[in-house]
């Protein structure tokens, strides 16, 4: 016989299960009426013997056992021994109608909250039983705080990280361990598709690793508008994709994560029997969304703040010292995905006369305008950066040498095809030498393809300026 249940306003059942375990029919269904009147709350089942009782522990949990003490078979005494051995969180109340004080101490010391002797008295079973389930909420509620804090206090490093994959990294970990979570991984959506998407995993194997990254890889996987909360499901992207690499994998809850400079990635962490997805686990995936979401908007105003350290003062073009970490980042990509890059070496064609005839600040505005035209020519995903002086460069991913020679005669002309105002009514034009190097084609280094950059474009310097030259005419 069962009674009593509700739901609470997060949406998860809210009740406390008791056990009354009586040999008597009239004293359990006696006992049964005075439970019932505590409400919805309260779900009561009653059963006759200690092993009836123990069988229906096996198959759910009960917070509360109210047993009789003499019974045929299992006493009330072996009946709470079993129970501080097989089910330690389940609380004990003993009634009996022959007790003496010996018999109320033994079972105090074994762990009983509390006893009754009978006639049970509506009132006092009552009182003791809301009192005992009012404390095991408040040790519930007060455990949960404490978990709560621990992921608020794991959260912290979060706040130290100032990339996107440290970002990655750290929420997944953090995510995991809160939820009990053995495997995850990261999907983050490159902003542009020739940068390619990245992964991060957590707790797979490194056989693992490649079959999925082989997998992931070779598809166009994530859509945002199927990412717009937080969802629990046993099936999508993730599992499809384990599937074709022949892992099996339960519940996934995902995640979606969104920088305010338009990034977006998918955490994915795999459920476990023992860590259910249930509400509390999904406030503490929300609580390390939320730190997460702070740190991108920290880690956008780094990257803004460092962007301005890499500016060139006078173009907003990236200056050399950007260009440094930019041809190392894109020869490794290069070299890692068999892609070419071509760098690009420009020096504007007597530029000095401009500065001495005009002045330094006509000069600026013509390095300005430069700056624009060239941006003009390339692509979003292509590098532009001012070397120093009059000297620019030029990093164009996945391009090859004749692509290239493509890019720098389209910036030439359009140069060359430019009227610059100089003030009071007069107008100038002026022209640019390029040189070009091609990874792996002609160096397989940085400080190797620059240098054939540059010399390629002294090549053109001396056969008459305004013009393009590879690195194929530079005599070594």
């Amino acid at each position: 016989m069962r009674a009593g249940q509700q739901t609470s306003s997060r949406g998860e059942r809210e009740f406390s299960r008791v056990i009354v375990v009586d040999d008597s029919r009239l004293e359990r269904e006696r006992n049964f009426e005075i439970l019932r009147e505590l409400g919805d709350g309260v779900i009561v089942e009653l059963c006759a013997s200690g092993d009836e009782a123990l069988s229906s522990l096996a198959r759910e949990h009960a917070d509360l056992v109210v047993s009789d003490l003499t019974m045929p078979g299992m006493s009330g005494l072996e009946l709470l021994t079993h129970l501080r051995r097989e089910h330690p969180k389940t609380e004990f109340i003993l009634i009996t109608g022959n007790a003496s004080i010996e018999t109320a101490i033994s079972a105090l010391r074994m762990g009983a909250v509390d006893y009754l002797r009978k006639p049970v008295q509506a009132d006092e079973l009552s009182l003791i039983v809301m009192r005992t389930l009012a404390r095991r909420k408040l040790v519930r509620e007060n455990a949960r705080l404490h978990e709560m804090m621990t992921t608020v206090e794991a959260c912290r490093v979060l706040a130290s990280c100032v990339t996107m994959a440290e970002i990655d990294l750290a929420c997944l970990e953090i995510m995991a361990n809160a939820l009990g979570a053995k495997r995850g991984l990261v999907y983050r959506v490159a902003p542009h598709a020739e940068h390619g998407d990245t992964l991060t995993f957590y707790g797979f194997s490194d056989a693992e690793v490649a079959k999925l990254r082989s997998v992931l890889r070779g598809k166009d996987c994530i859509d945002r508008q199927d990412f717009l909360k937080m969802t629990v499901a046993a099936g999508g992207v993730l599992h499809d994709s384990c599937v074709e690499a022949g892992i099996a994998l339960g519940r996934v809850l995902s995640v979606p994560l969104e920088g305010s400079d338009g990034s977006f990635s998918v955490v994915w962490v795999e459920e476990v029997e023992a860590s259910p997805f249930d509400y509390d686990a999904l406030e503490k995936a929300r609580l390390v969304v939320g730190n997460a979401n702070l740190a991108l908007l920290n880690a956008e105003r780094f990257r803004r703040a460092q962007e301005k350290a890499f500016l060139d003062d006078v173009t907003d073009l990236y200056n050399a010292r950007y260009l440094g970490e930019a041809i190392n980042r894109e020869l490794h990509r290069a070299e890692r995905y068999g892609y070419q890059l071509s760098v690009l070496f420009l020096d504007v064609d007597r530029f000095k006369l401009v500065n001495d005839r005009h002045g330094h600040l006509v000069g600026s505005q013509v390095l300005r305008e430069i700056a624009g035209l060239l941006l003009q020519c390339v692509r979003q995903v292509d590098t532009v950066a001012r070397f120093g002086g009059d000297e620019f460069t030029m990093l164009l991913v996945d391009t090859g040498l004749a692509g290239a020679l493509s890019v720098a005669e389209r910036v030439r002309r359009a140069i060359e095809d430019r009227v610059f105002s100089v003030g009071d009514g007069q107008e100038i034009r002026i022209s640019i030498s390029i040189g070009v190097a091609t990874f792996p084609q002609h160096a397989q280094s940085r400080e190797i393809l620059l240098d054939l950059a540059d010399r390629a474009m002294y090549v053109a310097k001396r056969e008459g300026r305004n013009r393009t030259c590879s690195a194929d005419e530079v005599v070594s």
